[in-house]
């Protein structure tokens, strides 16, 4: 029998041999990597914290010890350990487990985090009710060195010391976090790492002082305290020990005796303490360990990449390496995403031309408008769920003194498989209300461009979002030169009394829904918004004036979103045309395929071809064909 078929929860994990454990770690391994190869999913992250999960396992009592997992991405092993076993084979799967923690499908998560740097600010927060409330167990933040880089971080952990709370704090240092981590804090760690050999040394000292008979505990007090006074005397205490805190390490994080062995210690230490374990993102997948930011998150290893058309991401960071030829003042911003948004071409034939400021998603705004006002063309590429942690910084540092920076706004709508903290649906009522921000939505590569282009060459804040898709195929429509507020029809069919309003690449659904209507005898309009926000408000309202029907298909949050925009354009114009939108509930959506997401709410093919048999001007048409007068002429920006 296997040691995992014997887990059922973390108190069988305290029964079990050292060699168990060693063995349980192996088998944990292979089922992560066998899984993952099935479903897809975060790997590397994942493989590199096996042993420090174990042993977290082995010296506390979850859930009465809460362990406060950073990102949460790195949670499998202690999913697998608490309970989820049976179920990990449907992990990310729509009606399966969650890729991150969860509160509501274990007491074990005890926060649901998906964004970086949260763990130390609630897991204090944690404790200081817990010590009101008189209630026992330990509290364990596990943060990677990645994550340490926020600002939000370090905040958290000044304000520890002015608790003085017996806070654990388990540095995960692997150099990583997507991309290889960045600045003066990891270089800081990394001359602390160095020092990893001489802890080794210094543990097993240590231990043969404790193992004496009789006198061992005493004489390691006293080791202890000459220790301190000679450091106190002669050496600079570190980073952690100038902000109150124990500072334990670096011990080697794949090594589940000494794991065991110095968690023990800060679990009876009583005060504020740092443990810093090293370990090897990737960790027994040679793959992983070679390539960790390719293997840090992936998709099933059974897609068969000749059938694959390009996606929204590698076509952007195809367009910036083309634009930084043509544009010297041209220059990226992103936050510890070079790879994942798709500017590592771009970061190869021009280093220095792309910043990389960590996860640091303020500053890479804030950043950016000094850039920008500097004279430089600054482009931030962000993911949109991460977008919404520098909200404040693009109104205040960007909007109000209207400087031209640009955002490429990655994975906006449906995102998928990654779940509630991941989905981009609120990129648009977060950003349509700021001043001076326009916010396009191209449909395809070539619209992308445009986009980008239209951006440089203008004197104000733009926003670009796009899906983590594929780009459809693209049609001649997309090519119509981009004018300011206006988007462009995808479909003309002769006495449509039903408009399509599509943003982003849902025009291509909205132009099937409306050939199988064609194929029918009945017909729809499909236009092409192109812009979410900033929209050519008589230009629109007199377009919508000449329907009976008008459907609004956007990959966001209904409640604040384009559809809102275009109600209020036409009942402050008086339009009687009658107006139903598709888009996504505020309450995010769990995991599940970004095409699941998207039927569920009708924004694929088939739900847009429902809602417009439903409308009467479909299943009545009154026939007859129109004209199409001139729209209004208006001052183009």
């Amino acid at each position: 029998m296997n040691v995992l078929d014997r887990i059922g929860s973390p108190e069988e994990v305290k029964r079990l041999s050292m060699r168990e454990l060693r063995n349980l770690a192996e088998e944990i391994r292979r089922l992560i990597i066998d899984t993952v190869g099935m479903t897809g999913g975060h790997l590397a992250s994942n493989l590199g914290v096996i042993e420090l999960t174990i042993a977290l396992h082995r010296v506390f009592d979850s859930p009465k010890d809460a362990m406060v997992w950073d990102v949460g991405h790195q949670t499998y092993a202690h999913k697998i350990l608490t309970g989820r076993a049976k179920d990990f084979s449907r992990i990310r799967q729509r009606g399966g487990l969650s890729g991150f923690p969860k509160r509501s499908e274990s007491p074990h998560d005890i926060f649901e985090t998906g964004h970086s740097s949260t763990s130390i600010s609630s897991a204090l927060g944690l404790l200081e009710a817990r010590s009101r409330r008189k209630e026992e167990g330990k509290v364990v933040a596990v943060i990677g060195d990645g994550a340490l880089t926020a600002g939000l971080a370090f905040e958290a952990l000044s304000n520890v010391a002015s608790l003085g709370l017996p806070l654990i704090v388990v540095l995960n240092d692997n150099k990583m976090s997507i991309s290889h981590n960045v600045g003066a804090l990891s270089r800081y760690l990394s001359k602390l790492s160095t020092s990893l050999r001489y802890q080794t040394f210094r543990r097993k000292i240590d231990a043969f002082v404790e193992s004496i008979p009789h006198f061992g505990p005493r004489l390691m007090d006293l080791v202890v305290r000459s220790k301190r006074a000679v450091k106190a005397i002669f050496f600079k205490d570190n980073f952690f020990s100038d902000l109150g805190f124990e500072y334990i390490g670096p011990i080697p994080g794949h090594n589940i005796p000494v794991l065991v062995q110095v968690l023990g210690r800060a679990k009876r230490l009583g005060r504020p303490v740092v443990v810093h374990v090293v370990t090897t993102k990737g960790k027994g997948y040679g793959k992983a360990e070679d390539d960790p930011e390719t293997f840090h998150g992936v998709s099933p290893y059974c897609a068969d990449p000749s059938e694959r058309r390009p996606s929204f991401t590698e076509a952007f960071g195809s367009i910036m390496a083309r634009l930084a030829d043509e544009k010297p003042g041209l220059v990226a911003v992103t936050a510890a995403m070079s790879k994942g948004t798709g500017l590592e071409g771009m970061a190869k034939k021009f280093p220095s031309r792309v910043y990389d400021v960590g996860i640091a998603e303020q500053h890479a705004v804030t950043f950016a408008a000094g850039l920008a006002s500097g004279g430089l063309r600054p482009v931030v590429a962000l993911y949109s769920t991460f977008l919404q942690r520098a909200v404040d910084q693009v109104l205040h540092d960007v909007a109000l003194p209207n400087l031209p920076v640009a955002f490429a706004i990655d994975r906006a709508g449906a995102v998928g498989e990654d779940g509630e903290t991941h989905q981009g649906f609120f990129d648009i009522p977060l950003l349509k209300a700021l001043p001076n921000l326009a916010i396009l939505a191209p449909s395809g590569a070539g619209e992308l461009e445009a986009c980008l282009r239209f951006a440089l060459e203008g004197f104000r804040p733009v926003a670009i979002r796009y899906p983590k898709a594929r780009i459809p195929c693209e049609e001649d429509f997309e090519s119509a030169p981009l004018e300011w507020g206006r988007g462009v029809f995808a479909r003309r069919r002769a006495a449509a009394q039903v408009l399509v309003l599509a943003l982003g690449p849902l025009v291509h659904e909205a132009a099937k829904a409306s050939d199988r209507l064609a194929d029918r005898g009945a017909a729809a309009d499909v236009y092409s918004l192109r812009f979410a926000s900033s929209l050519d408000e008589e230009y629109l309202g007199a377009l919508c004036s000449r329907y009976r029907e008008i459907l609004v298909a956007e990959d966001g949050a209904a409640a604040g979103g384009v559809g809102e925009t275009i109600s209020a354009i036409l009942q402050k114009r008086g339009a009687a045309a009658r107006l139903a939108c598709l888009g996504f509930p505020s309450s995010p959506a769990p995991q599940a395929s970004r095409d699941m997401l998207l039927a569920e709410v009708g924004l694929d093919e088939e739900g847009i071809l429902r809602a417009l048999e439903s409308m009467e001007s479909i299943a009545a048409p009154s026939g007859g064909a129109r004209a199409y007068e001139k729209l209004p002429a208006v001052a183009r920006w």
